[in-house]
Formats: structure tokens, sequence, C-alpha cells
């Protein structure tokens, strides 16, 4: 965002974003090899400060000074207005990422002192965007010229504003006076590491399975093993198998856990952390401002698909086991309030003042969706579960429906809560709002409806929370300037939250029905994501703000949802396949935080702020140091989960 001379504004945007033991364990090889590995990921993202130093240049202009060069922030470019005319210039900008947006004003450059000698303003204007620069005469109100440019960061530019041949003719052109440094190079470092990190821990594994290696570590093992036999007084005694356990059946494969259920939730939570923790800085890890999608738009909702795919194996494990269902309900009612109140608790930190001030509590949050999208889900799946699944194969006449047709109650409920979405989204009247309005507010639609952000979302929070018990800061400020509080996991948001995890039970019901049938599964979890993906299109008319369902994840709209449960029916494609079909890759290491979840989750919030999660930078307004931090704080919590998951220890709600 462009900011006047010499005066700049921080702002402070937010981004709010239990599992089981497994069954099979890991060798004694695999864990001495993932041990150490995950200690040196960690050493080694400490240590990426010497490779990844920004570039910097000093070929300067000579009528700039380097002083101007050093002051400049974060995503912060040196724009130098030149004016030659012999009127007043009006800078104003407008983001392109801000739809029918209102120019703003930059600043106001006086006329030239005397023919062919400029007058200079300095401003400072963002590179996170490209941006479209106006500039007006304040004498004839008119626009003298347009130039769209997107600015580098930490670059000097010059905009020159001249006469043609003294005509009338206005000229504006922009001239780079120093280059500015390419911010991108300490994700390009991050990433060959980490990607040669997990190339040597797949070679690794690949040669640990080697006939001859494998025999090697026998042998040592063993010679081990016969000299503490020889230095103790006794052996301990071996205990015989009983014969009787060989005649025993086998366990049905429904209760096998799926490491890609978990692999799947460990990759949204630890993106999710790691965007939590600011992503770099980057804009591209931020929330969206309104409509569109960026990388920390994704995770939350996948987090919310795979919740409702283990909800369904979940409850047919705990029926086949003899369990009744109003016993379950009150474990589902339970298990609701305790995330509910947990998340309350945490996204109003408030431990050095005191107790928590009802005054200004918010009452929405990540925690509180999850919490709600669970009892609702989990409900309608104790209502509709069957004890006893028959495999069904894929020519029987009602496979191409039969997680739909089985469950139809269930689905009439989540149709039903659909159409009221709907109609409170488009037919609520909202007081000095056009009705269904979908829009930020602010200076977007050209500042018709600046106190109209949300619509009859935040109409709908601020009528049962209360304003003071939402968000303050919602992502929209950043580009459309909107000053209403606006919750991002607000209630009627959390109708469509409920569709992402029912639309994630149905596909834990495809893998019950077809546990036998991988081949099956995917192909079924391929036509899903490609029917949704047909329904994000029409509703969306592939394009960012022009559809009549914008994808927006402030709004959680329906065609954010259809749009991210494709993607996830897709993604959990790929990372079944890899992990649980071929068994190429154990899930490691986003299985370890994906067995323990909730703990992770909880955990970075409320440590966010210690050593060695954070710790005073030598330079706040560098992307490599924002970038180091984040990332060794995100591969803490992935060594934890793994020491956790050595130690058997899960935390369950």
């Amino acid at each position: 965002m462009a900011k006047r001379k010499l005066r700049r504004n921080t702002k402070c945007t937010s981004s709010v974003t239990g599992a089981k033991p497994s069954r099979k364990e890991m060798t004694q090889s695999e864990k001495n090899t993932m041990f150490t590995l995950s200690a040196i990921a960690v050493v080694i993202a400490a240590c990426v400060v010497p490779l990844t130093a920004e570039i910097s240049t000093s070929d300067f202009h000579p009528h700039h000074h380097h002083h101007k060069h050093l002051d400049l922030k974060m995503d912060e470019a040196l724009l130098t207005v030149n004016n030659e005319l012999d009127s007043e210039v009006v800078v104003s900008w407008r983001s392109e990422r801000c739809y029918q947006c209102l120019y703003q004003q930059l600043g106001v450059v006086p006329p030239g002192p005397s023919p062919g000698q400029p007058s200079s303003e300095d401003f400072f204007v963002s590179t996170q965007h490209e941006m479209t620069l106006q500039l007006n005469s304040t004498e004839l109100k008119t626009e003298l010229c347009k130039v769209p440019f997107h600015f580098g960061e930490h670059g000097n530019y010059s905009l020159w504003v001249k006469n043609l041949n003294n005509s009338s003719v206005v000229n504006c052109s922009v001239v780079i006076d120093a280059d500015p440094v390419n911010s991108y190079i300490p994700i390009l470092v991050a990433f060959v590491i980490f990607a040669g990190l997990a190339v040597v821990f797949a070679v690794g594994r690949r040669i640990l399975e080697l006939d001859v290696v494998r025999g090697l570590v026998l042998q040592i093992r063993g010679s081990m093993e016969t000299e503490r036999l020889i230095n103790s007084e006794l052996g301990s005694p071996r205990i015989a198998t009983p014969v009787t356990d060989n005649i025993l059946p086998p366990l049905p494969s429904t209760n096998r856990r799926l490491r890609s259920l978990d692999t799947f939730r460990g990759i949204a939570l630890v993106i999710m952390i790691f965007v939590n923790y600011g992503g770099g800085r980057y804009w591209f890890f931020r929330h969206e401002s309104w409509n569109g999608l960026t990388v920390a738009d994704l995770v939350f909702p996948w987090f919310v698909f795979i919740m409702g795919t283990s909800i369904a194996l979940s409850i047919n494990s705990m029926l086949r086991a003899g369990s009744n269902r109003t016993s379950l309900l009150k474990k589902v009612v339970w298990r609701s309030m305790q995330l509910f109140i947990i998340g309350v608790f945490i996204i109003n930190p408030n431990y050095c003042q005191g107790a928590l001030s009802w005054d200004n509590l918010r009452i929405p949050g990540v925690l509180q969706r999850i919490a709600w999208s669970y009892l609702v889900v989990a409900c309608l799946d104790l209502l509709v579960a069957r004890c006893h699944l028959d495999i069904l194969t894929p020519d029987a006449w009602w496979s191409p429906v039969i997680d739909i047709v089985l469950y139809w109650p269930a689905w009439l409920c989540v149709l039903l809560l659909e159409v009221l979405w709907l109609c409170l989204t488009f037919l609520l009247p909202v007081p000095n709002c056009p009705t269904g309005y979908l829009g930020p507010g602010g200076i977007g639609d050209m500042g018709l409806y600046t106190n109209c952000t949300g619509g009859a979302a935040r109409f709908i929070d601020q009528w049962l929370l209360g304003q003071k018990h939402i968000y303050q800061t919602p992502s929209s400020r950043v580009v459309y300037a909107t000053q209403m509080p606006y919750d991002p996991e607000g209630v009627l948001g959390s109708i469509n939250s409920i569709l992402m995890a029912f639309l994630g039970l149905q596909a834990g019901k495809i893998i019950l029905h077809y546990r036998d049938l991988p081949s099956s599964i995917m192909s079924r979890f391929l036509i899903w994501g490609l029917f949704l993906g047909i329904i994000s299109a029409v509703l969306t008319k592939c394009s960012t703000d022009q559809g009549f369902i914008p994808v927006n994840k402030n709004l959680w709209s329906l065609s954010y949802v259809t749009t991210l449960a494709c993607f996830a029916f897709v993604l959990l494609v790929l990372v079944y396949y890899t992990v649980d079909v071929r068994k190429w890759w154990s899930g490691a290491p986003f299985y370890y935080p994906g067995m323990n979840s909730i703990l992770v989750y909880v955990g970075h919030e409320v440590f966010e702020d210690y050593f060695p999660f954070r710790w005073r930078m030598v330079d706040s307004q560098s992307h490599t140091e924002h970038l180091i931090q984040n990332l060794v704080a995100t591969s803490c919590w992935v060594f934890i989960s793994y020491i956790l998951y050595r130690k058997k220890i899960f935390w369950k709600i």
C-alpha cells in the first residue's frame, strides 16, 4: 500500500487460521534415521542466514542519497515524482488487486520553480502488487495520465511529468534509479534445502533396505546382543508366542488406520502454523484481502475436510465395537464444548493484563468453527451411520450414487442448511446496504457501500454477538481500507464449514464402502473433485470478482467450499496413492503433527511469542530473517510432534 511522504502507518493484520496412535510401529533404524534428520532439519533451517542474504545494490542516480534506500521498510520502494509542469499535480494510486476501487491520494507535487527546473517529492509505495498511478491537474481538474507499474522491493524510481515539445500533451514515464532486491531468493534457498533433506532421507531409506546393509546391521546388533548376554548374569527369557495366536482371525481392514489421512491433516496443519507465524511476511502466505485465493486460504478448509473423513471412520469403528449412539452423542457434545472453550481462551490472550474481559471478548474463532462443524456433522453421521457395511462392487446398478442414497437424510439436512445460507446471504435486508451484497465495503465498489463489509454475514454477527465480540482487524483493511469490524469465522460462514466437513465425511464413507478396492476409492475421489470443480466454474464464471458467487475465504462462500473441496479430493487421491496404496512415502514428516493435531495447534498459538519460536531480529524489515524465524518455528513443532509420537504421547479431546 502506498504511503505519503515521510508518513508510515504500521497496520497489524492477523490471520486466524484428535488423533489416535498408529497401529503400525516403525523399525528402530527408521526411528533413528528420522530422529537424526529431524534434528538436522532444525539446525540447517537456523543456519540459512548466510545463504539467503538479500541482494542489494548501490547503483544510485547521482541526485539520490544512500540513506533513502536504507530507510525503506519491507515491501516498500521509493518513488520520486519530478514535476516540470507549471501547475500542481495530485498523485493518486490504486492497487490492481482492489476491484472497482477509488483512487487514494498519495500526495501533491508543486509546480516547477522555472522552466526546465522540476520540483520533486518523495513517496513510499507498496511493492506487493501492481498498482496504477493517476496524475491529475489541480487547476484544470483533469486527468493528466495513468501509469500502471509494479514496483520492486527497496528499489528507487523516478516518475517524470513533463510536456512534450512545449505542447499541451503531458508525458509521464517511470525511470529506475536503483534496482530492487530479489526478495524471493530466500524462498528458493529454503525450498532447495528442504527438498535436499527429503532426497537424503529417501535415499537413506533405500540404502537401509538393501540386503547387504540390512545384514550388516543385523550382524552388528547380534554381536552387541551377544556381548550384553555375556556380561550379564542371565539373559532375559524369551516368551514363546502361544500357538493359539496363529488361529485368531485377522483384524478387519476397517480397523487399519490410514496413514494418508494423518498425513493429509499434517500437511494442512504444518502450512497453517507457517502462515500463522507470518509466512516470511510474503503476501501470498497471508490471507487474501477479499475475493481470490492465496496459500494461506487453503489450509483451514482442508483441515475441516479431513476432520469430516475421520468422523466417518471413527464413528463406524466405535459402532462396530459395540458403543451405543447415545453414549457417542454425549462424547461428541462434550468434545465440541471443550474445543469451543479452548478456542475462546486461545484467541483472547490477555495473560499480562489479568482476567479476560467480557467487554471485548472475541467469540468466533478457528477452534470454535471446528467445534461447531464437528458437532453438526458427527450428529448427522450418528443419525444415519450403519454398524455393518457391505463392500459394494463398482458394477452394482446403484454404485455411482451409493454414498448419497444410503445416507439421504443427512444429505437432505445439509442441503436445507445450504438453502438457508443462500436465503440469508441474498435475501436478508441489511440496513443502508444493498440486499445480497458480497463486497468488502471501504473503497471498493467505488466507495458506494463503505460500511457494508460482508453484507448479511457481518450484519448477523453484529446482531447476534455484538460488534465488540467479533474480529476487529479483518484482512480487507489491507487493500480495501475497510473500517468496519468483520469476523471471517462468523456465524453465517459456519453453515458452509459444515458443508465442507460433510464432503469430507462422504470421502470417509467412500473409504468404508470400497475399503478393499483402492482403484474404486481413487476414481470416486476424482469424480467428486471433477463435479465440485464444475460447480465452482459455474458459480465463479472462472473469474476472481465477476462470478455469481466469488471465491471468498472471509465469507466462506459456497464457491470457496466447492473449490477447496475439489482441491482436497485431488490432494487426498495423491496422498492416499503414494502412502497407503503404493507405500512409496511413509507420510513423514507431516504424519507426526497429523497424529497430534490439537496439541500442536494449541501449542503453537500459546507459545507463539516464546523462544525458539520467536526472537528479537537484527533486521525486522527483512523477508530473509522473517522466513528463517517462521521456518525454524514450524520445524520445531514438527520435531516436537515427532518426539511425542516416539514417546506415544497423544492429546485427545
